[in-house]
């Protein structure tokens, strides 16, 4: 497994730029690697995405396997549209995947930096 790195304000550009030469370069060397790097323009704008909620929905998710939607609303005790929107929301970040094979968070960690 890997870790999703956040990176919040500053110069995200540049940053990104960096990350993508770095995964580039060892590419080229032969390196199999995953990684999931995600940028917020402000803390407000991660706020939004990772509420309470959706920290707990990702916690189960990477723990146990979800088929659908509405299995995980069922498995969390909450309302089936406030989950979907939810996961929606977790997707549209790059913090939630689907698949055939219903919803996935790949990773063990979020590590996040934020520029003050």
């Amino acid at each position: 497994m890997s870790n999703a790195k956040i990176t919040v304000g500053g110069a995200i550009e540049d940053e990104a730029s960096s990350k993508f030469v770095d995964a580039w370069h060892r590419a080229k060397r032969g390196k199999s690697f995953r990684e999931r790097h995600l940028a917020f323009e402000s803390w407000d704008a991660l706020a939004r995405v990772l509420t309470a909620k959706r920290m707990e929905l990702l916690r189960y998710v990477r723990r146990h396997k979800v088929r659908s939607v509405r299995a995980l609303a069922k498995a969390l005790g909450r309302d089936y549209s406030n989950v979907h929107a939810d996961v929606r929301a977790l997707e549209a970040a790059g913090l939630l995947d689907s698949t055939d094979g219903g919803l996935k968070a790949d990773y063990d960690a979020i590590e996040t930096k934020i520029a003050i």
